[in-house]
Parts: C-alpha cells; sequence; structure tokens
C-alpha cells in the first residue's frame, strides 16, 4: 500500500489484482472506498454504483466483493453490457454457492469458498451493481431477469413498516439457497474466566468484562469517548436511571473505529444523549475504575476516547481494533482456548440473554443491541442442546429415566 495526495484528501490504494479497492480519506473525517484501474484512473461503471452507498459499512463491502466479480469478467472478456444471467449464476457457484452447471476455470484458486453470509451479501452487490447499469441503459434485459418479486412472508411483515399491507417483497435470482438459521460459534465454558486470569493488564481486563457483560460489538468498544459513559445512576441525559453507556456512531475517530448503527445523538453542555444506549453491569464498572485509576494516562491524552495504547512511544494514542483482536487471539492461545474472536462474546451474550428471558426475543434484541427481533430469531432461536430440559426430554425417549 501507498499513500497519494488527491485533491486535499488522502487515498489508500489496496492492490487486489490488476484492479484496485481505493480508500479516500476526507478532511472531516470519513472515509469512501471506490475501484481503480492500475493506472489510477477510477473504475467509472463501479465507482458510480458505490458512490450510492458512500459514507456507511457497505460501500467498502461491496467494493471487495465487485473488485472480485470485476477481476473475473476480465477474464472471462465478458463487457458489462453482454452479461447474462447465466454468467452471474455461474461466478456465484464459482465463488461457493450451490449451482448445477459448469463452472468453468478455477477462481480464486487457494482461498476458502464463500459461507452463506458472504454468498447473500455477494449476490444483494451483483444485483444492486447490474440494476444500476440497466437504469443508466446498459444491459436492460438482465436488469429485468434481477427484478424480481416473491410473496412475503410472515417474518418479512414483522420486521416490515405496515408489513399487513405489504403484497410483495423483493427476490435474488442469485440469492443462495438453504436454511437462513445459523448456529454461531460460542466462547467455550468457563473462557472469560481463563482470559481475565490470563490477559496482563487492567485495559486489557476490561475489555474482556465488557465484552462478556456488554455484548458490545470490537468497533464499539474501541469508538467509546469518556463522555459516553454513564456510570452512576440518574444520570444527566435522563434516558435511563441504571449505569449504562451510548455507542454513539462517530465516522472520525483517529482509530478508525466506528459503531455499526447508527442512531443519531448529539452533546450538549458535555452530556451525551442518544446513540444506542446499553446498560453496564457492576463487574463492567469496577473494572472501568480499575483501568482508569492505574493504567490511564491522564494528561497524556487530548482524544477524550476510552481505551488507548499502554506501552511504547504511542503510549496514550487511541486502541484500535485490530491491536484488541490480536490481544484476544494471542491471550486465547495462552489460556488453551484457541484463537478467540471479539464477536464470540456477542454470540454468548446474546443466546445468554435469551435463555435467561425464557425466549423474550424483544429482551434479547434491546440488550444485544440488534435491529430486529427477526434476526435475533434466526441466529439464536434455537434449543441449546446442554439445556437441562432438553437433556431430560432426550433421556426420556433414550429410555434412560425409566
Amino acid at each position: 500500500m501507498f499513500r497519494q495526495r488527491l485533491e486535499g484528501r488522502v487515498a489508500m490504494r489496496v492492490v487486489v489484482g490488476d484492479l484496485r479497492v481505493q480508500r479516500i480519506d476526507r478532511r472531516n473525517g470519513r472515509r469512501s472506498w471506490t475501484i481503480v484501474w492500475p493506472e489510477g484512473t477510477e473504475h467509472r461503471e463501479a465507482d458510480r454504483f458505490l458512490r450510492e452507498h458512500d459514507g456507511s459499512g457497505t460501500q467498502r463491502t461491496y467494493s471487495y466483493l465487485l473488485v472480485d466479480h470485476l477481476r473475473w469478467l476480465e477474464r472471462e472478456c465478458l463487457a458489462l453490457d453482454r452479461v447474462v444471467l447465466r454468467d452471474l449464476e455461474r461466478y456465484m457457484g464459482i465463488v461457493g454457492a450451490e449451482v448445477a452447471m459448469p463452472l468453468g476455470e478455477p477462481w480464486r484458486v487457494g482461498k476458502r469458498p464463500y459461507g452463506h453470509a458472504a454468498l447473500s451479501t455477494t449476490a444483494a452487490c451483483l444485483k444492486g451493481f447490474y440494476l444500476h447499469q440497466a437504469a443508466l441503459g446498459v444491459n436492460a434485459e438482465l436488469g429485468r431477469r434481477l427484478d424480481r418479486s416473491r410473496l412475503p412472508t410472515r417474518a418479512d411483515r414483522r420486521r416490515t413498516f405496515l408489513g399487513h399491507t405489504t403484497t410483495s417483497i423483493p427476490a435474488n435470482p442469485l440469492a443462495p439457497t438453504g436454511p437462513r438459521r445459523r448456529h454461531p460459534k460460542m466462547l467455550p465454558d468457563g473462557a472469560r474466566e481463563k482470559l481475565l486470569e490470563t490477559v496482563n493488564s487492567a485495559r486489557d481486563r476490561m475489555v474482556v468484562t465488557w465484552l462478556a457483560d456488554g455484548g458490545l460489538r470490537i468497533g464499539e468498544l474501541c469508538g467509546l469517548h469518556l463522555v459516553d459513559l454513564h456510570l452512576r445512576e440518574n444520570a444527566a441525559c435522563g434516558q435511563c436511571r441504571s449505569p449504562h453507556l451510548h455507542v454513539c456512531y462517530r465516522p472520525g475517530n483517529p482509530n478508525r473505529a466506528e459503531a455499526k448503527t447508527k442512531h443519531p445523538w448529539r452533546l450538549e453542555n458535555g452530556t451525551v444523549t442518544g446513540g444506542l444506549i446499553k446498560r453496564v453491569s457492576p463487574a463492567m464498572i469496577h473494572s472501568y475504575f480499575d483501568y482508569i485509576t492505574t493504567e490511564y494516562p491522564r494528561g497524556r491524552t487530548d482524544h477524550g476516547m476510552l481505551l488507548v495504547q499502554l506501552h511504547g512511544r504511542a503510549v496514550g494514542r487511541p486502541w484500535a481494533p485490530v491491536a484488541a483482536r490480536r490481544v484476544l487471539r494471542r491471550a486465547g492461545d495462552r489460556a488453551g482456548l484457541g484463537p478467540v474472536k471479539p464477536h464470540a462474546f456477542r454470540h454468548s451474550f446474546t443466546s445468554a440473554v435469551l435463555d435467561a428471558s425464557g425466549g423474550n426475543l424483544l429482551i434479547a434484541r434491546d440488550a444485544g443491541g440488534w435491529a430486529s427481533a427477526t434476526m435475533v430469531d434466526e441466529v439464536y432461536g434455537h434449543v441449546d442442546v446442554h439445556d437441562p430440559a432438553f437433556d431430560a426430554a432426550l433421556r426420556r425417549v433414550w429410555g434412560e429415566g425409566r
């Protein structure tokens, strides 16, 4: 990677074959992503489509998925106005979908096939890209083939505003088939205690505690500012009587940590209101004060962020999410748990809340900050195979309880 000054912006280019994904850092702290040719000129069709998602995490994801597809088109000598639906289905099969057709030459050699979630995102990206081209008059026939609809399901009606009046839902012929429910990877039993014994600083103990008890995403945790924390009862914001924190979307954080949710928020008279409000546990408060009173480099920071570097010449600078991931991975290896990923805490937290609430999807949705209860149901709404009631029912069927 290298830096290049471009119209008052800092451009970071990530080389991916011939076409490249380029990140543009704007003066206001926002970032954009686009695709460029080897000589540095933008890929006009891709750039027009990606501009529709400017300022969102979707733009970055679509950039990396789309650049792979565009490189494949180059190898197949396919122009955008010559692509047909069967070509797109073949490409989906090459990257991991189950399709009944010859796939041709291998692609992405040495890389794992996409999983179900990545295939769904790829299908959405390709459909959006070619519908955008069709709206500009390029390959209108393919646009008609992709522009399908279906009857809404009960889940569709629940998640859609005025869903009872909905008569059709957009469908994607490229979307992978199969069950939508996923079984996420949870933390092993006792992982929290083992990690707390293994990590080497109060900051790292706080990270483990806050991920375990708060169900925070790693970007949300690393993006917290001190003013976001209302750790005493009846805080000045007046939005929650119990100790809590506000997850606020700040695209200009110096450590590039961003919250996924973009709830409106504001800072007035030193008090944050709005954002995503999440309750905090007594253990979270205790770990916070342990970190602040023993390790936080007061007087050496001017950014107001919660998590900072503790060693080296970068002491006091904001701690990046990638550094937090590395700490957890190394701690997991030392504790004999294998590589630990931050999102495993979130899976375990949501599943535990769902079990403790008797399967109440609304409680689990709000506790974990999920966008909809339907998503919680699809991902976590299944019986725990280690649940005592589940175990007792099976043993009665097997005749062991007689």
